[in-house]
């Protein structure tokens, strides 16, 4: 194998109004290697990335960028693509009501005398998918595929043209765990064609498994690279490289013992969703303990989101029969606004789409669910706005200069603390989080677990549904696992591992 790098960095700087978001970046990838890139969440690794692509284009940045032994001057996307360089984003970029074969050729389309060649596009896009192990019909529409065979598809649609370089930032964050390990067994076999993969994710034991070698970057700055033919590719190495310092258990322990008093109960919820037309909860029964951290566990479309959604006010107006009981009491949430002003609430698993208006400032994402709480008659009280949101910006240590700052341009880690800090102001006693880490880094996952045991402590109960299944294991007090729309166990923490809890999770 040829040792000398496909893609070098040299000395890139890229500045913003007021941020310096990389600072003199070195990062040189070596040809038929798959290379780590990791960081906490505004680190930079983004910002690298779309230097390289030509998101940001030649001119906004300094430094230099050589591929395959040339100095490029990318200009647009196209030119990066032009040279065999392929980034596929966490949110997937494909057309949902486009066949699959229109879209891997979307943009480099086969024509023949002036039109497009629709019978070898067919063709092509079969031979793709078969590199990519997705056996499916090129003609069905995307829109009817999982994420994951999106994801492969995307993938299909880079090899088509001809890429060299193929960059995958966060590829395996709404994957479960087969459908993980399967996309990592990919990149793997592309390595054996020669394809030069970048794998960028917060996931450090997938990092660990494929990379040969994984550079680090901290607050916009090349921290080095590490060597796993030198033994230097491990947990504990990356993480002190990413934020500086050790963390010896990024699960903190909690100090308080839950007590009997149960504050939420469900008993016999079955819910059928209409648009689907097919039953989602079938005879589900749990309870909830003041001061209790209980996990949700199971494969991704187990029902685990779907139950949060029944519970908190029903928004996507499932037929629903069962007992929800709060305190002792019978409710009955017909919507999310019941379930607020009666103690609950619920921090969605896609903080960008359904938990943040990003293009809203923190102030206003911070206090959006509880206007009432600050209005003077009709009027929002601008000064109590403020002051309410400094104090969750201080408490929750949002990583800020301003609330005034966008929420889209905050890290991953510090748009959930936001979205988090937004439904603290309801004040609840019962909150839900949902996927509460994905897609933050390992420094911001302990502050979040931090937060939330501080939370117990003064009382509040937690539901955690979590596709990590450490994080499950590390964070609660109780498990029940889900599969196929049911509860197929319940698990005490002492008798619990991610053996017990995939077996009943695969029942």
């Amino acid at each position: 194998m040829d040792s000398a790098p496909l893609l070098e960095m040299r000395g890139i700087t890229k500045e913003f109004p007021g941020v310096r978001a990389l600072d003199n970046v070195n990062f040189k990838v070596k040809r038929g290697q798959i290379h780590g890139l990791v960081g906490e969440n505004g680190a930079g690794k983004s910002t690298l990335m779309k230097v390289l692509s030509g998101v940001y284009p030649y001119g906004s940045y300094s430094g230099d960028i050589l591929f395959d032994g040339d100095v490029q001057q990318f200009r647009t996307i196209s030119n990066s693509e032009e040279v065999g360089i392929a980034i596929i984003y966490q949110e997937l970029a494909l057309v949902p009501d486009m066949t699959v074969y229109e879209n891997i050729f979307l943009g480099h389309e086969i024509t023949g005398r002036g039109l497009v060649d629709w019978n070898e596009t067919i063709r092509r896009s079969k031979e793709m998918l078969e590199i990519v192990h997705l056996d499916i019909n090129p003609s069905v529409m995307v829109r009817e595929l999982s994420v994951s065979q999106q994801q492969l598809v995307e993938i299909a649609k880079a090899l088509s043209k001809n890429v060299k370089l193929l960059i995958l930032d966060e590829p395996t964050s709404a994957l479960n765990e087969n459908e993980s390990e399967n996309l990592l067994g990919l990149i793997g076999s592309l390595k054996d064609r020669g394809i030069t993969s970048v794998l960028i994710s917060h996931k450090l034991k997938e990092v660990i498994k494929v990379s040969d070698e994984v550079t680090v970057l901290r607050d916009g700055q090349t921290v080095g690279t590490l060597y796993a033919n030198k033994g230097e590719v491990d947990e504990n190495t990356i993480i002190k490289n990413m934020v500086g310092r050790e963390i010896n258990n990024i699960y903190p322990p909690r100090n308080h013992t839950v007590g009997n008093e149960v504050v939420f109960e469900v008993r016999n919820l079955n819910a059928y969703d209409r648009s689907l037309g097919r039953q989602i909860l079938q005879d589900v029964n749990f309870k909830l303990h003041r001061g209790e951290i209980v996990g949700f566990a199971g494969l991704m479309g187990s029902g685990r989101t779907e139950l949060a959604l029944s519970v908190f006010g029903n928004p996507r107006n499932y037929q629903i029969s069962g007992e929800i009981i709060k305190n002792g009491e019978k409710r009955d949430f017909r919507h999310p606004s019941q379930a607020i002003q009666a103690g609950l609430a619920y921090v969605s698993e896609d903080r960008k789409s359904q938990g943040l208006i990003l293009i809203q400032d923190i102030r206003q994402n911070i206090t959006l669910a509880n206007l009432r709480e600050l209005a003077n008659r009709t009027v929002v009280d601008r000064n109590k706005e403020i002051q309410v949101s400094r104090e969750y910006k201080d408490s929750l240590d949002i990583k800020t200069p301003s609330i005034e700052q966008t929420v889209v341009n905050l890290s991953g880690g510090n748009q959930q603390k936001v979205s988090l800090a937004k439904w603290l102001f309801v004040k609840p006693d019962i909150l839900i989080l949902d996927e509460p880490t994905r897609g933050i880094d390992v420094g911001a996952k302990l502050e979040i677990y931090t937060i939330m045991n501080d939370l117990v402590e003064q009382g509040m109960s937690i539901i955690m549904i979590s596709s990590e299944l450490p994080e499950v294991l590390g964070m609660s007090d109780r498990i029940y696992v889900m599969s196929e729309g049911r509860f197929t166990g319940e698990l005490q923490i002492e008798d619990a591992s991610q053996e017990a809890i995939m077996r009943l999770a695969t029942t």
